[in-house]
């Protein structure tokens, strides 16, 4: 931690592992990430750049596991900050521990040790300081820069935005008791959004983008396989299939791959080697989340789905 004005410069130097766009995405393929040429490049640029990195798309296409998977790759902290509507800048930031500061001043009141000016200096030291997500990842004590995943910011209040605006900038926060706290190394950040409203035009600038869409049958068929070995190439191909399927229809909520997981973990425990009415009927809450998909799909349209997920002859890509 560095604290006053005067501060050693911030490093921004590439992760040494990753020399090129290829060698990340091996990495990443190696820890049953597939992510296309676009995203890798992106990803790439991110860490050379240390520039944040904006991901958009619908909830469940693998925008947080990127953050995790990074982290996991590096071999450095994962510090995340969950957006919710309310959450304020010093849930964020950081809090003082008011009940530890009550405690220890009455403790000075019985041993007749009370001083104002010592107390307060006690009082306001790094010992009662609660850190937050934000300020970890510029405290962060470690060798190399740790991996800040900001969730869902689209949840966030617009205060907040602002806030990240300025942090995002500088990299530093003022606490008025200690000084100006400023990270020597940058943290490699990772924004998500669910895009349920739009981020304001000057944080976008701060942060290189990518979105990410839901995979086509290829890419889910691949990530599938690798996340779900114990699948069958038969099986996990009709699951692509009739998922696939889904996503053309007009759904309150269309599954992501995560769903695409879970179900197919789901056919797996209850020994299904093809998928049937019968158990698309039973499973469909577990890639549906709303009862008003469920009934749309529910009957004609999930026979169909799973009659042409049957007869599929489509090879997926090895």
């Amino acid at each position: 931690m560095t604290t006053g004005l005067v501060t050693p410069q911030q490093t921004a130097e590439p992760h040494e592992s990753f020399t090129t766009v290829d060698d990340l995405a091996a990495a990443l393929r190696s820890r049953k990430y597939v992510a296309d040429r676009g995203l890798a490049t992106t990803l790439f640029l991110t860490m050379s750049m240390r520039k944040p990195l904006l991901l958009e798309g619908e909830a469940g296409v693998g925008k947080t596991e990127i953050a995790k998977v990074l982290a996991e790759m590096l071999g450095t902290p994962l510090i995340r900050l969950q957006c919710y509507e309310g959450l304020d800048a010093n849930s964020a930031i950081y809090e003082w521990d008011y009940p530890r500061q009550m405690l220890f001043l009455r403790s000075l009141e019985v041993s007749g040790a009370l001083n104002s000016e010592e107390v307060r200096k006690d009082l306001f030291s790094e010992e009662f300081l609660l850190k937050r997500p934000l300020l970890q990842a510029i405290d962060a004590a470690h060798d190399q820069a740790p991996v800040l995943l900001i969730d869902e910011v689209d949840r966030a209040d617009q205060e907040l935005e602002a806030f990240l605006l300025e942090l995002l900038s500088d990299f530093q926060v003022t606490v008025p008791e200690l000084g100006t706290l400023r990270a020597e190394h940058v943290p490699i950040v990772i924004l998500t959004s669910n895009r349920t409203r739009e981020i304001h035009d000057a944080l976008k600038r701060r942060c290189l983008y990518y979105w990410i869409d839901f995979p086509d049958f290829d890419k889910e068929y691949r990530i599938l396989s690798a996340k779900v070995p114990e699948a069958s190439e038969r099986l996990a191909t009709q699951i692509c299939t009739f998922t696939q399927g889904l996503r053309g229809v007009d759904l309150f909520k269309s599954p992501g791959m995560a769903e695409t997981l879970d179900w197919a973990e789901a056919l797996m425990a209850l020994g299904s080697r093809d998928l049937s009415d019968e158990v698309v009927e039973a499973t469909l809450g577990v890639i549906l989340k709303y009862q008003e998909d469920v009934d749309k799909v529910s009957g004609d349209l999930a026979q169909r789905l799973v009659a042409e997920a049957l007869d599929a002859e489509r090879q997926p890509t090895t």
